[in-house]
């Protein structure tokens, strides 16, 4: 409908609207999406619309989707000294540490998610996600990974029917987008502390260090 009436105002105007530059009202269908996107303009679109089922229970999905995380990889527990100690689903379940740190992990992909229109900022903020990460002791990058089933597996669960085949395959593509982004900032991490730690030391002048003392053999 909305097409047709844009051709119906296009024509109204006659040769008219060949002599100035105003841009084709008859365009139809979504704009095209960057490239750099693994989405269409239509899976976007799904995307964006089937995360406002999730952004209204943002907390239960993320209670969800890291009770799946332990249960897959209990070994994850001992990095979080909050509450590495929650043994059982329902010590997890009613854990307000818990809460907390996934509602912080949920705003994350809320952001990331919402941000899928401006891939500049996106990737700039996913980056710095990322990055973050290697302030955490014993942090390997794939654990960006483990990640992935469980969130699949808490989105389902919340959407319930509204998690058809055709949305299942979105979202699969959209968090492997995110995890691989994350990754990719961890990786430019090191490589900027190493730039950087070449660069102080290139420029910092040599400085003799005094003899070591003997050892007592």
């Amino acid at each position: 409908m909305g097409c047709e009436l844009t051709k119906l105002a296009g024509s109204s105007n006659g040769s008219n609207s060949k002599s100035n530059n105003m841009p084709s009202l008859d365009a139809c269908g979504p704009p095209p999406v960057d490239s750099r996107l693994p989405l269409t303009a239509k899976q976007k679109y799904t995307m964006v619309a089937s995360w406002k089922g999730i952004s209204r229970a943002m907390e239960t999905t993320g209670i969800t989707m890291f009770i799946k995380l332990f249960e897959e990889h209990a070994d994850l527990l001992n990095m979080f000294t909050k509450f590495k100690e929650l043994k059982t689903k329902e010590q997890q379940a009613t854990s307000e540490e818990l809460q907390e740190h996934a509602n912080k992990v949920m705003n994350t992909l809320d952001e990331g998610i919402r941000g899928l229109d401006d891939l500049d900022t996106f990737f700039e903020f996913i980056h710095q996600v990322g990055a973050s990460h290697r302030r955490i002791p014993g942090f390997k990058q794939e654990y960006f990974w483990r990640i992935e089933e469980p969130f699949l597996s808490a989105v389902s669960t919340t959407l319930g029917d509204r998690y058809t085949q055709n949305v299942e395959g979105i979202y699969k593509l959209t968090i492997k987008f995110i995890i691989e982004t994350l990754v990719a900032g961890y990786e430019a991490s090191a490589n900027n502390n190493v730039d950087n730690t070449t660069t102080t030391s290139s420029s910092t002048p040599a400085t003799k260090l005094p003899d070591e003392p003997n050892r007592a053999s």
